[in-house]
């Protein structure tokens, strides 16, 4: 409310120019609108974290800086309602209507993105995520966070832009040993075979800070490269998670393709200087799609989906894994043209 600070349950009717209440009386909406918010110069944030205990919420803000706070039932609810709203804001502007729906569908996080300056920003006292106590069947935890609570605060702080985004990176968070589950519900997730389902966007799902993200990990060695083959014209790039030598174990990296001369090189997330902790000459290589039935020979741990094998000339494999089939397409029809 506008008078008074309160809360009350309204009846929405999202229009082209205008979002539009209604009052409920004895379970019916009344004929006439109680009010209404005209969209044109809007601007909307969502998900809104200016109240700590109602996460659900989209807030408006009018041209003449009128603040609406709309909140919903589900996530779910929340941001198809914003991508509606967002919609019908830009209605006069198809071009930008496509590029909204095209974002909400992609998978395209920051090249430089540094997870080391996320925690720094999660463990912000202001602006920060929220830590607060909360109790998973008879267990109470200290200072932790939600898995939803989290995507929301990436999302909102704009280190991704689709909940699948923000998924992802908290999974690379999760894997580099920066934040850990607690509790039953999300640890059991991290047994689940697929990687990309072992963080739970939920509001059940607990997490709280690792030690090891509150210390300097040592950098290991840096690798030598030929400045050459640095050098060549960038075809792709995008984070993809890669099978260890040594440890046979998953870890999330961004790999960079480049042509003239072809190389595949692949940096660590974590680190803050940009340089690659691994790459190889593509010429001579095979590239080929695994089958998702099944654990294939070469792969280690309980691993499945949208894996690819890469063989150098000098018979090194490289297991990896993308995100989806059509990722996984992707990737092999961009490098099949340079080995």
């Amino acid at each position: 409310g506008h008078i008074v600070r309160n809360w009350k349950v309204r009846w929405f009717v999202l229009l082209q120019d205008k979002l539009l209440y209604y009052k409920i009386e004895g379970g019916k909406k009344e004929a006439s609108p109680k009010g209404r918010i005209l969209l044109d110069g809007c601007t909307i944030t969502c998900p809104c974290l200016e109240y700590e205990n109602r996460p659900l919420l989209i807030k408006l803000k009018t041209k003449t800086n009128t603040d609406y706070f709309l909140e919903c039932c589900s996530r779910e609810e929340r941001d198809s309602w914003a991508l509606d709203i967002t919609g019908a804001i830009h209605a006069g502007h198809p071009v930008q209507v496509q590029e909204l729906h095209r974002m909400k569908n992609s998978f395209k996080l920051l090249e430089n993105i540094s997870l080391h300056h996320i925690v720094d920003r999660m463990c912000d006292s202001s602006t920060g995520i929220k830590l607060t106590r909360n109790l998973e069947q008879g267990n109470r935890y200290k200072e932790t966070f939600t898995g939803s609570a989290l995507v929301d605060w990436l999302i909102s702080n704009s280190f991704a832009v689709s909940r699948f985004e923000a998924v992802t990176l908290a999974s690379m968070l999760m894997e580099e040993n920066f934040i850990k589950p607690v509790g039953a519900r999300s640890t059991e997730a991290t047994r689940c075979s697929d990687l990309s389902e072992q963080f739970l966007d939920d509001s059940t799902a607990l997490y709280m800070f690792a030690e090891s993200s509150k210390k300097n990990t040592s950098s290991k060695e840096g690798l030598q490269f030929n400045i050459s083959e640095l050098s060549g014209t960038i075809v792709k790039q995008g984070f993809l998670v890669k099978q260890g030598h040594k440890r046979k174990n998953w870890k999330v990296r961004r790999f960079v393709l480049r042509a003239d001369p072809a190389f595949l090189h692949y940096y660590d997330p974590t680190k803050e200087e940009n340089r690659p902790v691994g790459g190889f000459s593509l010429r001579g290589c095979l590239v080929s799609a695994l089958e998702d039935n099944g654990v294939p020979a070469g792969v280690k741990g309980n691993v499945q989906g949208n894996l690819f094998k890469i063989i150098t000339k000098n018979d090194i494999r490289y297991y990896i894994q993308a995100s989806s089939k059509a990722e996984r397409a992707q990737w092999i029809e961009a490098i099949k043209p340079l080995t």
